[in-house]
């Protein structure tokens, strides 16, 4: 709630953001490396950990960022659940930005839970199908 006893539209739409960011950690740490190497782009890959080196312990602490990032997601989910029916001003213009910013939210949470899978697909279930 803001101040003035209206609803806070920015919560829901900052923890998909978060969440968003949480999800495409686990992109950089396993899918982006596994798709470099299927295209056979192995040197652009040395290139980009020789730039970032922090890939590599992402990479090697993947449990811990897929752990954080699915209570992330969590978390974003419940509030997403949470905010489903909250009520908006009454003020049009602001009831219409309160229903744009939750219908944005509701997007990015379902690409973050995407980019999730993805990642997970790559770091846990692709290892064990070779």
């Amino acid at each position: 709630m803001s101040e003035d006893g209206s609803p806070d539209v920015k919560a829901p739409y900052l923890s998909s953001l978060l969440s968003l960011f949480a999800s495409s950690s686990t992109l950089i740490c396993c899918a982006l490396p596994a798709l470099l190497v299927s295209l056979g782009a192995g040197a652009a890959l040395a290139s980009l950990v020789s730039v970032f080196p922090q890939i590599v312990w992402i990479s090697e602490h993947k449990e811990a960022v897929f752990l954080i990032s699915s209570a992330l997601m969590l978390v974003g989910g419940i509030m997403q659940w949470r905010n489903r029916f909250a009520p908006c001003p009454i003020d049009p213009d602001l009831r219409n930005a309160c229903l744009k910013t939750r219908k944005t939210s509701l997007r990015i949470y379902i690409v973050s839970l995407g980019l999730l899978l993805i990642g997970g697909w790559f770091a846990f279930i692709q290892p064990l199908l070779l």
